[in-house]
């Protein structure tokens, strides 16, 4: 019988965590799915495919492919071409998810059938004192509950913790599956997707935690570097911007800094013109970079004469801009964008 969901697992070196992630998956209140766990040749002496052929004994809704080295993007190509569901669920092995996860997520896309991918609130897994940065990712993911909300944050990060999403099969086969390539493979996907119209939605409930060991790929792989997440966006936001932006090609940015600048730069590779900065450091206020002015944040035009583009992105930054913009008299995704 052919199953409602196909999970997508892909795995390597995951001998140690992987079974809590399969645990969970077995645990759910749901039971008409599979599972199709891609053993992205691992290289721990035949360890987490022997745990993936156990369970797969254990359990016939388990199916354990053993591939050679595809990297995750060509992993998960692989579990979906292979997969029957009608909805394709996302998990990685680091990971586990509460029971009612897949029920609540299918039963969310069968009674909204405009709706492309769903997601949920995740949990940090980690130590917030070691993994500060990773800890407030989670809280600000989790504030993206509307589509509207996820298609504005998406310039900022990923609005959506990839092993949380459930997305239809049909969506993937129409809008097209992940690529390989210097970027991370989920931004890439979500960008692509809201740029082609997709809608996403976030349910309100916990339903995964999401861990953060020492080797997950994000922090240990270039691809998932702050550079390349940068360079990736710049070609979907100048997109957002030539259609959202009245003044295009023209843009203030906020923030004059150094790395700030270079982040910013790689939007002129795409035809847009930053026509200023805008800063609060008094050293900075007055400086000429490529002969764009820094102007005073309190200088910043009028609404209605210029689109601004905020690239802070220190704790708290990004908040107080839009604050500052929107008592200007400015609206998030009409007169600014926030992409730091």
């Amino acid at each position: 019988m052919t199953p409602l969901i196909s999970v997508l697992l892909p795995v390597r070196n995951a001998a140690d965590h992987l079974p809590q992630a399969l645990e969970s998956l077995l645990a759910q209140t749901f039971a008409d799915f599979e599972i199709l766990a891609v053993d992205d040749a691992s290289d721990d002496g035949g360890l987490t495919l022997a745990v993936l052929e156990e369970y797969a004994g254990r359990d016939a809704r388990i199916r354990a492919i053993a591939a050679g080295r595809l990297g995750i993007a060509g992993a998960l190509n692989l579990a979906a071409q292979r997969s029957r569901g009608r909805y394709l669920a996302r998990m990685d092995a680091d990971d586990a998810c509460e029971p009612e996860r897949l029920r609540l997520q299918a039963e969310h896309l069968e009674a909204s059938p405009l709706t492309d991918v769903v997601g949920c609130r995740v949990r940090f897994g980690g130590d917030p004192a070691v993994s500060a940065g990773y800890a407030r990712h989670v809280g600000w993911i989790n504030t993206l509950e509307s589509h509207e909300a996820m298609a504005l944050g998406a310039f900022r990060d990923a609005p959506l913790a990839h092993p949380s999403v459930m997305f239809r099969a049909s969506a993937f086969a129409r809008l097209g599956g992940y690529r390989q390539g210097p970027y991370p493979e989920d931004y890439e996907l979500w960008l692509r997707w809201l740029n082609a119209g997709a809608r996403f939605a976030k349910l309100p409930q916990t339903l995964l935690t999401w861990n953060d060991p020492p080797g997950r790929l994000s922090r240990t792989d270039p691809r998932y570097s702050l550079e390349a997440f940068h360079a990736l966006k710049a070609g979907y936001l100048a997109g957002w911007l030539a259609a959202n932006n009245p003044h295009h090609p023209e843009v203030i940015v906020v923030g004059a800094g150094r790395v700030t600048r270079r982040r910013a730069e790689h939007l002129c590779s795409h035809g847009v013109r930053i026509r200023a900065y805008l800063d609060i450091d008094p050293r900075k206020i007055g400086q000429v970079h490529q002969g764009r002015p820094v102007l005073h944040h309190r200088d910043v035009p009028p609404p209605g004469e210029a689109f601004v583009v905020s690239y802070v992105s220190t704790p708290g930054a990004a908040e107080h801009v839009a604050a500052f913009l929107n008592s200007r008299g400015y609206r998030a995704g009409r007169a600014y964008i926030q992409a730091g």
